[in-house]
Protein backbone atom coordinates (compact mmCIF):
# COMPACT_ATOMS: atom_id res chain seq x y z
CA UNK A 1 0.00 0.00 0.00
CA UNK A 2 1.44 3.59 -0.81
CA UNK A 3 2.34 5.75 2.13
CA UNK A 4 -0.71 8.33 2.39
CA UNK A 5 2.21 11.18 2.24
CA UNK A 6 3.49 9.84 -1.24
CA UNK A 7 0.25 9.34 -3.46
CA UNK A 8 0.41 11.19 -6.53
CA UNK A 9 -1.71 14.26 -5.68
CA UNK A 10 -4.67 14.74 -8.87
CA UNK A 11 -3.55 17.21 -11.20
CA UNK A 12 -5.99 20.05 -9.98
CA UNK A 13 -4.82 20.02 -6.44
CA UNK A 14 -0.73 20.45 -7.75
CA UNK A 15 0.24 24.23 -6.74
CA UNK A 16 -0.02 26.18 -9.26
CA UNK A 17 -2.12 28.95 -11.08
CA UNK A 18 -4.34 28.69 -14.24
CA UNK A 19 -3.50 31.88 -16.40
CA UNK A 20 -5.83 32.81 -19.49
CA UNK A 21 -5.68 35.78 -22.19
CA UNK A 22 -7.09 36.06 -25.27
CA UNK A 23 -5.77 33.89 -28.11
CA UNK A 24 -2.86 35.35 -30.18
CA UNK A 25 -0.06 33.48 -31.78
CA UNK A 26 3.38 35.47 -30.66
CA UNK A 27 1.69 36.12 -26.80
CA UNK A 28 1.54 32.40 -26.63
CA UNK A 29 4.91 31.96 -27.77
CA UNK A 30 6.11 34.81 -25.51
CA UNK A 31 4.34 32.96 -22.51
CA UNK A 32 5.85 29.91 -23.26
CA UNK A 33 8.81 30.94 -23.51
CA UNK A 34 8.23 32.74 -20.39
CA UNK A 35 6.82 29.37 -18.51
CA UNK A 36 8.19 26.48 -20.18
CA UNK A 37 6.70 24.40 -18.22
CA UNK A 38 3.09 25.65 -18.27
CA UNK A 39 0.64 22.96 -19.84
CA UNK A 40 -2.88 23.86 -21.48
CA UNK A 41 -5.74 22.72 -19.82
CA UNK A 42 -8.89 22.55 -22.52
CA UNK A 43 -11.04 22.02 -20.47
CA UNK A 44 -10.95 25.61 -18.68
CA UNK A 45 -9.27 26.57 -21.46
CA UNK A 46 -6.26 27.94 -20.07
CA UNK A 47 -2.71 27.76 -19.33
CA UNK A 48 -1.86 25.79 -15.43
CA UNK A 49 1.48 26.94 -14.30
CA UNK A 50 2.62 24.70 -11.66
CA UNK A 51 4.61 26.55 -8.26
CA UNK A 52 4.20 27.97 -5.31
CA UNK A 53 5.24 31.74 -6.75
CA UNK A 54 2.72 30.54 -9.76
CA UNK A 55 0.21 33.35 -9.32
CA UNK A 56 2.59 36.16 -8.73
CA UNK A 57 4.49 35.02 -11.54
CA UNK A 58 1.49 35.29 -13.93
CA UNK A 59 0.73 38.55 -12.78
CA UNK A 60 3.65 40.17 -13.81
CA UNK A 61 4.04 38.23 -16.72
CA UNK A 62 0.51 39.84 -17.90
CA UNK A 63 1.19 43.69 -16.78
CA UNK A 64 4.21 43.78 -19.08
CA UNK A 65 1.93 42.10 -21.69
CA UNK A 66 -0.72 44.87 -21.09
CA UNK A 67 2.56 47.34 -21.47
CA UNK A 68 3.22 46.33 -24.90
CA UNK A 69 -0.68 47.23 -25.99
CA UNK A 70 -0.83 50.48 -27.11
CA UNK A 71 -3.41 51.78 -24.63
CA UNK A 72 -5.06 54.23 -27.50
CA UNK A 73 -5.54 51.33 -30.34
CA UNK A 74 -9.41 50.17 -29.62
CA UNK A 75 -9.70 53.99 -29.84
CA UNK A 76 -7.56 54.46 -33.09
CA UNK A 77 -8.83 51.12 -34.21
CA UNK A 78 -12.83 52.29 -33.46
CA UNK A 79 -12.26 55.72 -36.00
CA UNK A 80 -10.41 53.94 -38.27
CA UNK A 81 -13.55 51.58 -38.94
CA UNK A 82 -15.68 54.81 -38.89
CA UNK A 83 -13.86 56.65 -41.07
CA UNK A 84 -13.61 53.48 -43.72
CA UNK A 85 -15.51 50.90 -42.51
CA UNK A 86 -15.94 46.82 -43.82
CA UNK A 87 -19.51 46.35 -44.81
CA UNK A 88 -20.03 42.41 -45.08
CA UNK A 89 -22.40 40.03 -43.86
CA UNK A 90 -19.82 38.02 -42.03
CA UNK A 91 -19.10 40.69 -39.60
CA UNK A 92 -21.27 42.38 -37.23
CA UNK A 93 -19.69 45.15 -34.87
CA UNK A 94 -20.59 46.08 -31.30
CA UNK A 95 -17.78 46.09 -28.31
CA UNK A 96 -15.51 44.47 -30.62
CA UNK A 97 -15.60 43.17 -33.88
CA UNK A 98 -17.04 39.73 -34.62
CA UNK A 99 -16.35 37.07 -37.63
CA UNK A 100 -18.96 34.58 -38.28
CA UNK A 101 -18.46 32.26 -41.28
CA UNK A 102 -18.84 28.83 -42.77
CA UNK A 103 -15.98 26.57 -41.32
CA UNK A 104 -12.89 25.89 -43.65
CA UNK A 105 -9.25 25.50 -42.12
CA UNK A 106 -8.23 28.07 -44.75
CA UNK A 107 -10.67 30.53 -43.01
CA UNK A 108 -8.83 29.40 -39.29
CA UNK A 109 -5.53 30.11 -40.53
CA UNK A 110 -6.12 33.57 -41.88
CA UNK A 111 -8.09 34.38 -38.47
CA UNK A 112 -4.80 33.25 -36.55
CA UNK A 113 -2.81 35.45 -38.05
CA UNK A 114 -4.60 38.77 -36.95
CA UNK A 115 -3.41 39.75 -33.12
CA UNK A 116 -5.35 39.26 -30.69
CA UNK A 117 -8.51 37.35 -32.55
CA UNK A 118 -9.79 34.63 -30.53
CA UNK A 119 -12.24 31.96 -31.24
CA UNK A 120 -15.46 32.43 -28.65
CA UNK A 121 -16.85 29.04 -28.28
CA UNK A 122 -20.63 30.38 -26.56
CA UNK A 123 -21.21 32.58 -29.10
CA UNK A 124 -19.90 30.68 -32.29
CA UNK A 125 -18.01 33.36 -33.63
CA UNK A 126 -14.27 34.98 -34.26
CA UNK A 127 -13.85 37.95 -32.10
CA UNK A 128 -11.47 40.85 -33.14
CA UNK A 129 -10.77 43.96 -31.11
CA UNK A 130 -10.75 47.23 -32.33
CA UNK A 131 -6.81 47.49 -32.19
CA UNK A 132 -6.42 45.13 -34.89
CA UNK A 133 -9.38 46.84 -37.28
CA UNK A 134 -5.95 47.75 -39.75
CA UNK A 135 -4.81 44.33 -39.81
CA UNK A 136 -8.12 42.85 -40.20
CA UNK A 137 -9.38 45.50 -43.43
CA UNK A 138 -6.14 44.11 -45.01
CA UNK A 139 -6.67 40.62 -45.17
CA UNK A 140 -10.46 40.76 -45.75
CA UNK A 141 -10.83 40.82 -49.28
CA UNK A 142 -9.27 37.76 -48.87
CA UNK A 143 -11.01 36.50 -45.44
CA UNK A 144 -14.14 37.32 -47.41
CA UNK A 145 -13.63 35.49 -50.73
CA UNK A 146 -12.55 32.26 -48.62
CA UNK A 147 -15.97 33.15 -46.86
CA UNK A 148 -17.77 32.66 -50.15
CA UNK A 149 -15.73 29.56 -51.63
CA UNK A 150 -17.37 27.74 -48.76
CA UNK A 151 -20.84 28.41 -48.76
CA UNK A 152 -22.68 25.22 -49.13
CA UNK A 153 -24.63 26.62 -52.00
CA UNK A 154 -21.39 27.79 -53.69
CA UNK A 155 -19.42 24.13 -52.69
CA UNK A 156 -22.39 22.17 -54.53
CA UNK A 157 -22.01 24.49 -57.58
CA UNK A 158 -18.20 23.40 -57.60
CA UNK A 159 -19.45 19.75 -56.87
CA UNK A 160 -21.69 19.58 -59.52
CA UNK A 161 -19.61 20.53 -62.30
CA UNK A 162 -16.95 18.52 -61.20
CA UNK A 163 -19.55 15.16 -61.65
CA UNK A 164 -17.81 12.71 -64.46
CA UNK A 165 -14.26 15.17 -64.15
CA UNK A 166 -11.01 13.78 -64.15
CA UNK A 167 -10.92 16.32 -60.72
CA UNK A 168 -13.69 14.11 -59.50
CA UNK A 169 -12.46 10.84 -60.53
CA UNK A 170 -8.77 11.72 -58.07
CA UNK A 171 -11.08 13.28 -55.62
CA UNK A 172 -13.35 9.63 -55.38
CA UNK A 173 -9.51 8.30 -55.35
CA UNK A 174 -8.46 9.43 -52.51
CA UNK A 175 -11.86 8.73 -50.98
CA UNK A 176 -11.77 5.28 -51.20
CA UNK A 177 -8.07 5.54 -50.54
CA UNK A 178 -9.07 7.40 -46.69
CA UNK A 179 -11.40 4.43 -46.46
CA UNK A 180 -8.63 1.74 -46.31
CA UNK A 181 -7.82 3.41 -42.94
CA UNK A 182 -3.93 2.67 -44.00
CA UNK A 183 -0.94 5.12 -44.07
CA UNK A 184 3.00 4.71 -45.48
CA UNK A 185 5.60 3.99 -42.35
CA UNK A 186 8.85 4.28 -43.17
CA UNK A 187 10.17 1.21 -41.86
CA UNK A 188 12.77 2.06 -39.57
CA UNK A 189 10.55 4.73 -37.47
CA UNK A 190 7.32 3.72 -37.02
CA UNK A 191 5.23 5.87 -34.61
CA UNK A 192 3.95 4.82 -31.20
CA UNK A 193 0.93 2.72 -30.94
CA UNK A 194 -2.25 3.74 -29.73
CA UNK A 195 -1.01 7.60 -28.91
CA UNK A 196 -2.30 10.14 -31.13
CA UNK A 197 0.14 11.95 -33.77
CA UNK A 198 -0.34 13.93 -37.16
CA UNK A 199 0.19 12.99 -40.30
CA UNK A 200 0.58 14.54 -43.84
CA UNK A 201 -2.06 13.28 -45.07
CA UNK A 202 -5.11 12.45 -42.56
CA UNK A 203 -4.70 15.18 -39.58
CA UNK A 204 -4.61 13.62 -35.91
CA UNK A 205 -4.88 9.79 -36.17
CA UNK A 206 -4.09 6.84 -33.51
CA UNK A 207 -2.51 3.66 -34.89
CA UNK A 208 -3.66 -0.03 -34.09
CA UNK A 209 -1.61 -2.23 -36.32
CA UNK A 210 2.04 -2.11 -38.14
CA UNK A 211 1.15 -5.17 -40.23
CA UNK A 212 4.37 -5.27 -41.90
CA UNK A 213 2.56 -5.40 -45.50
CA UNK A 214 5.29 -3.26 -47.84
CA UNK A 215 3.47 -0.28 -49.57
CA UNK A 216 3.37 -0.52 -53.26
CA UNK A 217 5.30 2.33 -55.03
CA UNK A 218 2.12 2.61 -57.39
CA UNK A 219 -0.25 3.41 -54.48
CA UNK A 220 2.63 5.65 -52.69
CA UNK A 221 3.26 7.89 -56.12
CA UNK A 222 -0.84 8.33 -56.25
CA UNK A 223 -1.64 9.21 -53.00
CA UNK A 224 1.32 9.63 -50.49
CA UNK A 225 3.79 12.09 -52.09
CA UNK A 226 5.88 12.15 -49.04
CA UNK A 227 6.32 9.08 -48.82
CA UNK A 228 8.44 8.28 -52.18
CA UNK A 229 11.89 7.77 -51.82
CA UNK A 230 14.43 5.26 -50.90
CA UNK A 231 12.85 4.64 -47.62
CA UNK A 232 11.11 1.40 -47.31
CA UNK A 233 7.38 1.82 -46.33
CA UNK A 234 4.71 -0.77 -44.74
CA UNK A 235 1.19 0.52 -44.18
CA UNK A 236 0.21 0.92 -40.66
CA UNK A 237 -3.46 0.52 -39.90
CA UNK A 238 -5.11 4.11 -38.03
CA UNK A 239 -8.07 4.82 -36.59
CA UNK A 240 -9.82 8.01 -35.60
CA UNK A 241 -8.68 9.54 -31.91
CA UNK A 242 -11.02 9.95 -29.15
CA UNK A 243 -12.10 13.65 -27.45
CA UNK A 244 -10.62 11.90 -24.50
CA UNK A 245 -7.21 10.48 -26.08
CA UNK A 246 -6.64 14.10 -27.32
CA UNK A 247 -7.79 16.39 -24.65
CA UNK A 248 -4.48 14.23 -22.73
CA UNK A 249 -2.35 14.52 -25.88
CA UNK A 250 0.72 17.43 -24.76
CA UNK A 251 1.36 19.53 -28.00
CA UNK A 252 4.76 19.42 -29.12
CA UNK A 253 6.76 22.65 -28.07
CA UNK A 254 7.74 23.41 -31.95
CA UNK A 255 6.53 22.90 -35.29
CA UNK A 256 7.27 19.65 -37.45
CA UNK A 257 10.79 19.97 -38.83
CA UNK A 258 11.64 18.77 -42.41
CA UNK A 259 12.83 15.65 -41.11
CA UNK A 260 9.37 14.84 -39.61
CA UNK A 261 7.32 15.66 -42.43
CA UNK A 262 9.35 13.45 -44.77
CA UNK A 263 8.98 10.93 -42.43
CA UNK A 264 4.78 11.55 -42.65
CA UNK A 265 4.00 11.79 -38.54
CA UNK A 266 5.02 14.12 -35.42
CA UNK A 267 4.18 15.00 -31.97
CA UNK A 268 0.81 17.49 -32.85
CA UNK A 269 1.13 21.13 -32.69
CA UNK A 270 -1.41 23.00 -30.12
CA UNK A 271 -2.94 24.50 -33.37
CA UNK A 272 -3.27 21.20 -34.94
CA UNK A 273 -4.96 20.01 -31.52
CA UNK A 274 -7.42 22.63 -31.01
CA UNK A 275 -8.78 22.00 -34.66
CA UNK A 276 -9.00 18.18 -33.74
CA UNK A 277 -10.71 18.60 -30.60
CA UNK A 278 -13.07 21.37 -31.93
CA UNK A 279 -14.19 18.42 -34.39
CA UNK A 280 -14.43 15.49 -32.24
CA UNK A 281 -16.77 17.83 -29.84
CA UNK A 282 -18.80 18.66 -32.86
CA UNK A 283 -18.82 14.60 -33.86
CA UNK A 284 -20.25 13.76 -30.49
CA UNK A 285 -22.56 16.34 -30.27
CA UNK A 286 -23.81 15.13 -33.44
CA UNK A 287 -23.78 11.57 -32.07
CA UNK A 288 -25.91 13.04 -29.10
CA UNK A 289 -28.31 14.60 -31.06
CA UNK A 290 -29.13 11.48 -33.16
CA UNK A 291 -29.22 9.31 -30.11
CA UNK A 292 -33.35 8.68 -29.60
CA UNK A 293 -34.78 10.40 -26.63
CA UNK A 294 -34.76 7.92 -23.61
CA UNK A 295 -31.72 5.70 -24.60
CA UNK A 296 -29.11 4.76 -22.09
CA UNK A 297 -25.48 4.28 -22.61
CA UNK A 298 -26.37 0.82 -24.14
CA UNK A 299 -29.01 2.29 -27.23
CA UNK A 300 -31.57 0.77 -25.24
CA UNK A 301 -34.65 2.37 -24.10
CA UNK A 302 -35.78 3.20 -20.39
CA UNK A 303 -39.02 2.65 -19.30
Amino acid sequence: MVPHNQRKRPKEARQGEFAAFPYDRSAVERFRQAFPRARWNDERKSWFVPGKTAARRIERWLAREAAHNDIYGDTKGRDAYDFEPIVSRYLEVGDDLRIRTPYAKSLIEMLREIPWAHWDEDLRVWRVPFRSYEELRRRWSSIEAAARRNEPEEKKRRRDAKKGSEVQSAANARSAERRRHRYPLPVDDPPPAGRPVATVEYGIVVFIEFSGEVAETAALAEHYPNASGTVDHVWGRWRAPTLAELVATWPARREPGPYALARGWWQPTLDELRIARRSARSMARRQRARKPAGADAHGTHVH
